[in-house]
């Protein structure tokens, strides 16, 4: 079933109820709010603040870091992807030179 258009869902976060409206998929709505919401509770068990804004905005920071912590995670694999693949390339191209050059040694010779 396609998701439809402005399409709202209702989700809970730190004990707020919430209406989220959006294209996108709506479980994949109710995903991110559970993840915002098991954060929110995780910094609030460990500190001593019951201000639901320093929670929010700690909760925030926290998720920010994850995903740079990821995003450095990818560029890294992706460099390392890209050095392979040159390396491959270059071996190829190694392997077709050496083909070539024993293809052209083994070929006929004809005297004129």
């Amino acid at each position: 079933m396609d998701p439809q258009p402005n399409q709202s869902v209702k989700v809970e976060i730190y004990n707020q109820t919430y209406h989220i409206r959006g294209d996108g998929n709506n479980e994949y709505v109710t995903r991110l709010a559970a993840h915002v919401d098991r954060h929110m509770r995780e910094i609030a068990s460990g500190t001593l603040t019951v201000d639901s804004l320093r929670v929010a905005i700690l909760a925030a920071l926290h998720i920010a870091d994850e995903m740079h912590q990821w995003k450095q995670r990818f560029e890294q694999l992706d460099a390392e992807v890209t050095k392979r693949s040159s390396e491959c390339g270059e071996l190829i191209d190694q392997i077709l030179r050496n083909y070539r050059a024993e293809e052209s040694d083994s070929a006929p010779r004809f005297l004129s």
